[in-house]
C-alpha cells in the first residue's frame, strides 16, 4: 500500500503534553511538510507569549471564546477567537492567547514544517495588559 495512506488516527482520550506556551496540546498526525495538533487552553487561563523560530502555523478555533494577540515588528494586533476563527502565525512573529469564555479554548492547528522539537519555541514580552 502506498505509504502516504497508512497514518489514520481518531482523536479520542489521546494524552496531552504541555505547549511551550503553557496550553495542553495533543500531536495528531505529521508528514514531511506538516503537523497538524490540537490545542487547548483552561477557561480564565492567558498562555506564555512566545515566537517561532522556525515555523509557521494555522489555527481554526474549535471550541470556546478567547484573544489572540500577535506582534511584528511595530504591527500589531488582537483578534477575537470564536469558533470558526481562522488565523496564521507568520515566523519569528510573536504571540500569546488567553480564554476568556466559561469553557476552554480550543484549536486546531498546523505547523509548516513540521514541530522540529523543544528548542523551537523562545519566550517572549507578552501583550502589555495580559
Amino acid at each position: 500500500m502506498d505509504p502516504r495512506f497508512t497514518d489514520t488516527r481518531t482523536v479520542v482520550d489521546r494524552p496531552g503534553v504541555t505547549a511551550p506556551d503553557g496550553s495542553t496540546v495533543v500531536p495528531l498526525l505529521a508528514t514531511e511538510r506538516g503537523s497538524m495538533a490540537r490545542f487547548e487552553l483552561e477557561a480564565g487561563r492567558t498562555s506564555k507569549a512566545i515566537r517561532h523560530r522556525t515555523v509557521e502555523e494555522i489555527w481554526t478555533v474549535v471550541e470556546g471564546r478567547g484573544e489572540m494577540w500577535r506582534q511584528a515588528g511595530k504591527h500589531e494586533s488582537i483578534a477575537e477567537l470564536v469558533p470558526g476563527t481562522c488565523l496564521a502565525i507568520a515566523v519569528g512573529m510573536s504571540f500569546q492567547f488567553r480564554s476568556t469564555g466559561s469553557e476552554p479554548l480550543a484549536v486546531i492547528a498546523v505547523t509548516m514544517p513540521p514541530w522540529p522539537g523543544d528548542d523551537e519555541a523562545e519566550l517572549v514580552e507578552g501583550c502589555p495588559g495580559w
